[in-house]
């Protein structure tokens, strides 16, 4: 594995906070408070990057609020000068990750999205079920409660990997450490109603071979990422990323496709996607903490109809 050192420097070089503020600032220049910002930008972006020089910067607390779209969502917005350290973190650390994202990831990427990712599925159904002359089956899966749960322990731990750059680590633990999840609060990534299955399987079942016990901790884990941030979107990719890896070099799996926090497996075999489901779960927990939402998880023949991001795709 390639690794990255002294990629600070270029993080807070005035250069790059003065791009991420470009960037930042795109559709959102009548907001009051990124008026007041760019009121006084050069004295705020100087001051800005002195504070990252001098590592006296800290993250600021979060903006909490609900929205509707149409389900509930509880929002968390941070304050301008931390939205544009996030951009100048994203402009460095994305090309470095998503060189090493598979290549069916489809969220938050240059040149993926819905639906590139809904022509892909078309794509591998069709592969599976040989132009649909023959059985094809898919197992769509959610991850529970995904945005809340991403423990920050485990996601230190795989960006440590790839970045060596004690500052830049620094810079990143205090954005991971900024928002933690408080109490009860709702999924902030893209989830859809359940479909049930109609292949003899539920959820329950196909998920029964992957029961881990869990015991009592002494110290509560550190848990949650912010939808409002741009950072979340690279850490979501970075944290399910190992899941990507386990899917396609572990288990072997070819026709395996991801957006955020659902994923599909398509193939001809109805029990080897029931026998996975099982090995995927089990991976999630025992790897990132995570699990499979036990009522999306489901087994249908393509020929039904699959209902991924907002499109019913069926046999064309």
């Amino acid at each position: 594995m390639k690794t990255f050192h002294d990629l600070y420097p270029s993080i807070i070089s005035l250069e790059n906070l003065f791009e991420s503020w470009q960037e930042f600032k795109y559709r959102k220049r009548k907001k009051p408070d990124v008026k007041l910002f760019e009121r006084y930008l050069e004295d705020n972006l100087f001051s800005l990057h002195k504070e990252l020089k001098n590592k006296t910067y800290r993250h600021d607390d979060y903006t909490s609020f609900y929205i509707t779209d149409p389900k509930l969502r509880h929002i968390h917005k941070a304050v301008v000068r931390d939205r544009v350290v996030h951009n100048a973190v994203y402009r460095i650390l994305y090309p470095i990750f998503d060189a090493s994202f598979i290549y069916d990831s489809y969220s938050c990427r240059i040149g993926k999205g819905t639906h590139i990712a809904v022509r892909r599925l078309e794509n591998f159904a069709r592969k599976v079920g040989r132009n649909y002359t023959g059985p094809c089956f898919v197992l769509k899966c959610d991850v529970r409660k995904y945005f809340d749960s991403v423990d920050h322990k485990v996601l230190k731990e795989i960006i440590n990997r790839r970045v060596k750059d004690e500052n830049v680590l620094w810079l990143i633990n205090g954005i991971i450490d900024s928002f933690k999840v408080k109490g009860k609060t709702n999924s902030f990534c893209h989830s859809e109603s359940p479909i049930r299955p109609r292949t003899g399987f539920d959820s329950e079942s196909i998920l029964a071979g992957s029961q881990i016990k869990s015991g009592m901790t002494k110290k509560q884990e550190e848990k949650g990422m912010p939808i409002g941030n741009l950072t979340s979107q690279l850490f979501a990719n970075i944290y399910l990323n190992e899941l990507d890896q386990f899917v396609k070099h572990d288990l072997q799996i070819k026709y395996y496709l991801r957006y955020c926090d659902d994923f599909v497996i398509l193939s001809d075999n109805i029990g080897y996607l029931k026998s996975i489901c099982a090995e995927i779960d089990y991976f999630l927990k025992e790897n990132l903490k995570l699990s499979l939402h036990p009522q999306k998880v489901t087994i249908r023949k393509f020929r039904e109809g699959i209902d991924f991001l907002g499109y019913v795709v069926l046999p064309a």
